[in-house]
Order: C-alpha cells, then sequence, then structure tokens
C-alpha cells in the first residue's frame, strides 16, 4: 500500500538522514520514478523532504524535522524497554546489536515518551533461564501475588516500602522496610529486588502479604543499579552449596510433572535408554527434610541414594501410613 511505503520512506530518512533514491527503490521494491513521485507526496503533505540530483545526491529531510512516525502509545514503548538479562542475548551473539536496536528505538520514540521507557529498562529485568540446582525455584505452595501493583508504583516512584513477608521456613509473615532497586522475573517467577539496612536481598512477590508505599524517598545505594544488584544476588542463590545430592528414578509418564515442580533442582539432562519405562535423574537438596517434598509421586519415583534419605521418607510414609489406618480423629490425642 502506498501509505505504507511512505511510512517506510520517513521512518528510513528519519534513521539514515540523506538516502540515495535507487537504494530506496530496491528495499521498497519499486522504481526509481515511484520514489520520485512518492517525495513528492510526502512534500504535498507538509513533510519537508527535498531531493538532490548528482553523483553525492539523495532524499533527506530537512534538518532537525523529526515526527512521532512510530504510533508507539506510551505504554508500548515502556513495553519495548522491559530488558532481557544480560547474557540472554549473549547464547545467540546479540548483546550489542540489541543495544544497538535499543539505541535506534529511542531515538524514534516520540520525546515525551523516551524518560519512560528508560526507566522502565533500568527497574525491570526478565530472566528466563532456570535457577540453577539446589537454588530457590517456584514455589507450588505459594500463595498467588499479593499487592503486585503496589511493588510496581514503589519501584517506578522511587518510594521506600513496607512489607509484611514470609521469608522461607518461617511459620508466618514478618514485616521489615525496604529501598527498591526494581522487578525481576527470573523463570516465570516476580522477585523484588531491594536493600534492607543497605543490604541486598531478594524477595518473592508471591510470598509478599502486604504491601504499602510510603511517604520516604528510597535510600539506593549511590551508583548501583537493578542489574547489578541482581547479579550479586542470583550468584549468591547460585552458588549456594547443595548439601544433599539424590539420585532418585522416575516414571516415564510423570516426568513431565516432575519437571515442572523439580526442574530447578536437577543437576542435568536424566539417564534415558529410551527402552525403560524409568528415567534416572540427579537432584541438590538443602537438607535432608526437603527431599519430603517428592513424596507425592507415591509409587512414580523412587529415591536410590543416599540411604539417609530413603530412610527418611520411609518414616514420613510410616507415619502417614500410621495416622490414617488408627481411624478419623486417632492422631489428636
Amino acid at each position: 500500500m502506498k501509505s505504507d511505503r511512505l511510512l517506510s520512506i520517513l521512518l528510513l530518512l528519519q534513521t539514515r538522514g540523506r538516502v540515495p533514491a535507487h537504494e530506496l527503490a530496491e528495499r521498497l521494491e519499486v522504481s526509481v520514478r515511484t520514489i520520485y513521485r512518492d517525495i513528492e507526496a510526502l512534500s504535498a503533505s507538509g513533510v519537508p523532504v527535498y531531493a538532490e540530483r548528482g553523483r553525492h545526491g539523495g532524499i533527506e529531510l530537512l534538518a532537525g524535522f523529526r515526527t512521532d512516525v512510530t504510533g508507539l502509545t506510551a505504554d508500548e514503548s515502556r513495553a519495548l524497554f522491559i530488558l532481557a538479562a544480560q547474557g540472554a542475548h549473549a547464547a545467540l551473539g546479540l548483546d550489542d546489536a540489541l543495544g544497538s536496536a535499543l539505541r535506534k528505538v529511542m531515538a524514534a520514540l516520540p520525546e515525551p515518551h523516551r524518560p519512560a521507557a528508560e526507566l522502565m529498562s533500568r527497574r525491570v529485568l526478565v530472566d528466563s533461564a532456570r535457577w540453577m540446582p539446589g537454588a530457590r525455584g517456584p514455589d507450588p505452595a505459594a500463595a498467588a501475588i499479593v499487592d503486585f501493583d503496589v511493588l510496581r508504583d514503589a519501584v517506578f516512584a522511587d518510594r521506600r516500602l513496607r512489607l509484611r513477608y514470609r521469608h522461607s521456613g518461617d511459620a508466618g509473615p514478618s514485616t521489615c522496610t525496604v529501598d527498591p532497586y526494581g522487578l525481576v522475573a527470573k523463570a516465570g517467577v516476580w522477585y523484588l529486588v531491594a536493600d534492607r539496612r543497605g543490604v541486598p536481598r531478594l524477595f518473592r512477590a508471591d510470598r509478599v502479604r502486604s504491601a504499602t508505599v510510603t511517604e520516604a524517598p528510597v535510600r539506593r545505594r549511590e551508583g548501583v543499579e537493578l542489574a547489578d544488584v541482581w547479579g550479586v544476588l542470583k550468584r549468591q542463590v547460585e552458588e549456594r552449596p547443595v548439601g544433599v545430592e539424590v539420585t532418585a528414578r522416575v516414571a516415564r509418564r510423570r516426568y513431565e510433572l516432575f519437571l515442572r515442580l523439580h526442574g530447578h533442582r536437577l543437576g542435568g539432562p536424566p539417564e534415558d535408554d529410551g527402552a525403560s519405562e524409568w528415567l534416572t535423574v540427579s537432584l541438590g537438596f538443602g537438607v535432608i527434610g526437603e527431599a519430603r517434598s517428592l513424596l507425592p509421586f507415591g509409587g512414580d519415583l523412587e529415591v536410590l541414594s543416599p540411604p539417609e534419605v530413603r530412610a527418611e521418607l520411609a518414616r514420613a510414609a510410616a507415619a502417614v501410613t500410621e495416622l490414617y489406618g488408627a481411624g478419623p480423629g486417632a492422631g489428636n490425642g
């Protein structure tokens, strides 16, 4: 369509400056004569575009002229700048290309949208890679995210945040005031990255029981950005030593569910001979008691080693059998 072609010409001229007519014709797959007719149409509509003929000639816009030809809304502009964490593009050799592309998009954004887009890139990160074995992962028992809008508002308003938060292993929530750096989506789980009393901390959004934005301005460490703090916290989590290494076999038909629940604990791909009904896996747990999370798989999962974990699961299973074998209410004393 002619309107699409005119928009493409305008974008190219804003990005490239002077462009020879034959190059525009090649890129848009039309004749040079059609390009000159399009330039006349742009000029007639009020766009200050002109052509210079000759060996070093070309088509360009009047110096200083810019217009919002992207059609992006403020929300769309911010969405473009939710960046993948460093390394996500490196695997494809595209880190430099990503930075270059974002600079070009930023230059093409309407002036009023640029500050919000730039702030978004500094306050939100997306890291799609799974946690390394032994690190924390999605918690099937966690509640739905509470007050996520409040977390977001505190991050972008640069305000301190008061949380009621349940730490892993605690019976109930505790209260603290934190200084947010931003939000990170790691393997499908949202985290608030913040300082507590000047010390970097990681708070799972689905463990926040309530959140309140205070009137106090945030107290971030000077020169420190979200990406810096996230890098430190991520290493702390992933380099945490695995206390108990477990070898188990999982029924092939249940492996997909096993992977969703315990994939973050795997030390590598399963051993699979392609014929057996079982897959052999290696997992890491912080303490022996954490291995009880394998019990819901019943006879579809067997721990092969170490013996201490087998004994722990046997005791847990025996306690459940005794409770239900004694009849209703017998376990209440």
